[in-house]
């Protein structure tokens, strides 16, 4: 395995893009060890599957100490190009917010609705762009399913402010799916 490529991509993924790996950072840039895990894993783009041990390893070899593990967490040490760091404020979505599938998945989302399955929120796009983004990140032509935000509000549903292109939300249930 190419630890210098694995690096190179755990270092978007924490600066620059934890949208596309759908990684919910904390106010320090931290992000569940497992949550990372899973997204490098879920895209299959390596030979096998990544464990703590390369994460550490890299950590290890690197001379310019770009990430720390704390615990059960780890995070990017600098150069981020993020506007914020992802917080679970809640707040008032657009009307409309999209989700990136694949095509695995979708007769259980439309059965069941979204849920956050190993995460702890449901991420929602602003825009079908981004949407499509991660989405091409386990499926090389996504489905984009198209959400009506407003009325999920408005029934009770609890928005959260993830970053600007990034909305939060503990489930969504199939009748807020719009065709």
């Amino acid at each position: 395995m190419n630890l210098v490529d694995l690096s190179k991509e755990i270092s978007y993924a924490l600066r620059h893009a934890p949208w596309e790996y759908e990684l919910e950072l904390d106010e320090q840039g931290f992000v569940p060890i497992a949550q990372l895990l899973h997204a490098l894993n879920e895209s299959n783009s390596y030979e096998r599957e990544i464990t703590q041990a390369d994460l550490e390893q890299i950590i290890k070899q690197s001379d310019k100490k770009r990430h720390e593990i704390v615990g059960d967490k780890i995070r990017a040490l600098y150069g981020h190009t993020l506007p914020q760091i992802i917080k679970k404020e809640p707040g008032i979505p657009p009307t409309i917010l999209y989700h990136g599938t694949t095509h695995k998945a979708l007769p259980q989302i439309l059965q069941n609705g979204l849920k956050p399955m190993q995460r702890q929120y449901v991420h929602l796009s602003v825009d079908i762009e981004t949407a499509t983004s991660v989405g091409k990140r386990r499926d090389s032509n996504p489905i984009i399913l198209k959400i009506n935000a407003d009325a999920a509000q408005k029934a009770g549903i609890q928005f959260f402010i993830g970053n600007e292109k990034v909305w939060l939300c503990k489930e969504m249930p199939k009748e807020f799916f719009l065709k």
